[in-house]
């Protein structure tokens, strides 16, 4: 491979707006990789690794009277876990040939502190292949949804801080940004309405993956 990926292993992100379902899929989906005799590993961003893992009790501490991060911070301890991760784990595992199943990865970033903070992409470009070394996934997976739906479906108890303190209009400019960056890559990315029933989500993207990873198509 080139652009700083791995001479083996596949790496395979899943992308989407907070209540996106994407968490709950995400074990389906390395079980089922598993299942067909390849080594899947399953990762999640932020966190991973032990210094990953402190930076998103940062990241994700709803008290913000505790720690109130700009989005310049927000991109930067992103990037930060995100480095650690692929060094540490995610890079190994490619070499071995595995198939990395990523809860979130670079696109988050994006996302959520280009287009939802404004940040910009141009700026945060740079900065998240430095972060990676250049890995770039192989497949990214995005489940779509609504902001109202997708805001509607979390918990108390999985609310984040960027449920309880960021507003609407950040969520839309989020989903706009991840549509965006689906519309501009579509060799690369998946998008599944996540607002289909449950199985259904799971068998468009589990269909996705299993057929990407057989040669087959890419599209859900």
């Amino acid at each position: 491979m080139t652009d700083g990926r791995p001479s083996r292993g596949v790496l395979i992100t899943l992308e989407g707006p907070d209540g996106s379902g994407k968490t709950a899929h995400a074990e389906h989906l390395r079980a089922a990789i598993a299942a067909t005799g390849r080594e899947a590993v399953l990762v999640r961003e932020p966190g991973g690794t032990p210094a990953g893992e402190r930076i998103r009790a940062i990241l994700m501490d709803r008290d913000e009277s505790s720690v109130r991060l700009t989005q310049r911070a927000d991109a930067l301890l992103f990037m930060a876990a995100r480095a650690q991760l692929v060094e540490r784990v995610v890079r190994p595992a490619l070499e071995r040939g595995a198939v990395v199943v990523s809860d979130r990865y670079l696109d988050s970033t994006l996302a959520y502190q280009g287009f939802g903070g404004r940040l910009g992409v141009e700026e945060l470009l740079p900065v998240g292949r430095f972060a990676t070394g250049g890995l770039r996934p192989d497949l990214t997976v995005l489940f779509d949804v609504p902001v109202e739906v997708g805001l509607a479906r979390k918990t108390a108890a999985e609310t984040t801080r960027f449920e309880a303190h960021f507003d609407r209009a950040y969520h839309e400019r989020v989903r706009a940004g991840y549509l965006a960056l689906a519309a501009a890559d579509p060799d690369r990315w998946i998008v599944v309405d996540a607002t289909a029933p449950e199985a259904d989500v799971l068998e468009a993207a589990r269909a996705a993956v299993l057929g990407f990873l057989a040669g087959g198509t890419r599209r859900a």
